[in-house]
Order: C-alpha cells, then sequence, then structure tokens
C-alpha cells in the first residue's frame, strides 16, 4: 500500500473508534438542565379513611388551603373520602392546568451534577449521571408531604445515551421527566 494512502485510512479508523470523552457528555447533558420538578395537585382524588393515600390527601388539603390559591372539600361517598380542589382565580401563573387533569406547580429545580458512568454499548455509549435539588419554592413543602424522603440538596441519578453520527457523538435521548426550567 502507498504511504500517501495510509495516512487518510489511518486517521479514518482513529476517527472512527474514538471513545465518548466524560466532558464532552457532561457537556451535552448540561444543556437540558435545569429542569422544574413540579408538585401535583389533583382535581379530585378519594382514599379509605386513615390510610397512606388519606394522610398524604389530608396533608395536600392543609396546605393548599394555607396557601389561599385553591378552595378544597373533603365528602364521603362510601366507604372513601373525596377530596376536591378548585384553582382560585387569583392564583400566580405559575399553576398550571396539568395533561392529565389537575395542576402542576414548581417545587424547586433539579440541575446537573456530573457523570458517574459511562459504558460503551453496540449504538455507541450510555452515561450515568447525577442530578440534584436545589432552588426550593413554596411550594416545596407540599412535595415533601407527598415525598418525605426528599430534601433539598438530594441527589438522583440518570442515564443518558448517545451514538457516534457522522463523526460526531450526539445525545439521542435521557430518562429525565421533568422539563427544561424557562
Amino acid at each position: 500500500m502507498r504511504p500517501l494512502l495510509l495516512l487518510p485510512v489511518l486517521l479514518f479508523t482513529l476517527a472512527c473508534s474514538s471513545k465518548l470523552e466524560r466532558t464532552k457528555a457532561e457537556d451535552l447533558i448540561r444543556k437540558d438542565y435545569p429542569v422544574v420538578v413540579p408538585v401535583t395537585v389533583p382535581d379530585k382524588a378519594s382514599a379509605e379513611k386513615g390510610s397512606p393515600a388519606y394522610l398524604r390527601l389530608t396533608t395536600l388539603k392543609e396546605n393548599l388551603d394555607k396557601s389561599g390559591w385553591f378552595t378544597s372539600a373533603v365528602t364521603t361517598e362510601g366507604g372513601q373520602e373525596v377530596f376536591t380542589f378548585r384553582l382560585k382565580p387569583d392564583a400566580p401563573k405559575a399553576i398550571k392546568a396539568a395533561p392529565k387533569g389537575g395542576f402542576t406547580m414548581p417545587a424547586a429545580e433539579a440541575v446537573f451534577v456530573r457523570a458517574v458512568k459511562m459504558e460503551p454499548t453496540r449504538e455507541g455509549a450510555r452515561v450515568i449521571y447525577e442530578i440534584r435539588l436545589e432552588k426550593p419554592t413554596a411550594q416545596f413543602p407540599l412535595f415533601q408531604a407527598m415525598h418525605q424522603d426528599v430534601k433539598v440538596g438530594t441527589t438522583k441519578i440518570r442515564h443518558a445515551t448517545f451514538e457516534r453520527r457522522k463523526g460526531a457523538w450526539e445525545l439521542t435521548g435521557t430518562e429525565e421527566v421533568f422539563r427544561k426550567a424557562e
């Protein structure tokens, strides 16, 4: 083989086999953060009196009554206590209708922390990374009432997938369920 032809082949081989660098992965993931962590308020929910679900709904009702943004009522239907929540017209604009009914309001933000582990896959790479809960809002106590084990500063693990396309690494997906902060 001619030496002049060997150089382009060698460079092409090196370019194709290059691994995803941690800093590159972190930069691509970081673009999707921070995300808003919402608390969801149902229009209507029911639970058996004394059950854990009943206690969560009672706590939610108490916190929402303190906020002054919702009207709430509890009625008994059979053996169930039915909680109804209605948004008041003067409530903050940050409270929005949820896609599946009810309302969502920001409780905190989750920010990207770091890539923890990188694993090569047949299609590209899989990255395990951490996010951290920060910047609690006034509604954070509602979120904590529904998720007792969560505190500001808590970290969670997420996964991202990367593929090599046209010689460059692209983030093809994450398992993040929250939307980007505006």
